[in-house]
């Protein structure tokens, strides 16, 4: 789970936003809930949040290079995991997402090609990446993420809107429509 960012468009920290009485990185953690290993990738004021997350077996590992983009934090993530099958990838600002679609996006991996879950047609989170494309996300660099290693690999995109919502927290207006 990549959750670096310092939440300048949100004002501060938005991984420890209370949404329904709980830091709101703890309601993207629950969607990983089947998952074998979490890794939650930590980068800006990463004390802060390690102090008032409840990660309970989730991993988190800082990212000391993360305010050079997500590229940073998506290789601290994967180094983290190290010799994995795959490896599902989710945001910690997404605090809508399900273990159920989770599951799904899981349950459409062939082992070879990578799985990006979309909503309405919108790409999304989660995705899987096989072990054969991680040494290659591994060089990405900046703020460039996965998408353009995942149509070169030719990803299946399988629609999750019926399971989560890919809702995710940029502003405070943000947490205010989930809180509705």
């Amino acid at each position: 789970m990549l959750a670096a960012g310092e939440g300048s468009r949100f004002g501060g920290p938005k991984q420890l936003a209370e949404l329904d009485g709980r830091p709101l990185l703890e309601h993207a953690l629950d969607a990983m809930s089947g998952l074998d290993r979490v890794v939650v990738v930590l980068g800006a004021r990463a004390d802060e949040i390690r102090s008032r997350v409840d990660f309970g077996r989730a991993q988190p590992v800082v990212c000391d290079d993360w305010a050079s983009g997500q590229a940073a934090s998506l290789r601290a993530g994967l180094a983290a995991l190290g010799d994995v099958e795959a490896a599902v990838v989710t945001l910690g600002d997404q605090p809508r997402i399900t273990p159920e679609a989770i599951a799904f996006a899981i349950s459409k991996f062939d082992g070879e090609h990578p799985v990006r879950v979309t909503y309405g047609g919108r790409p999304g989170h989660p995705v899987v990446l096989p072990a054969g494309i991680i040494p290659r996300a591994m060089e990405l660099e900046g703020d460039q993420g996965a998408r353009l290693l995942l149509e070169e690999a030719g990803a299946l995109e399988v629609d999750a809107s019926h399971l989560a919502s890919a809702a995710d927290v940029d502003t405070p207006d943000d947490l205010e429509v989930l809180r509705r």
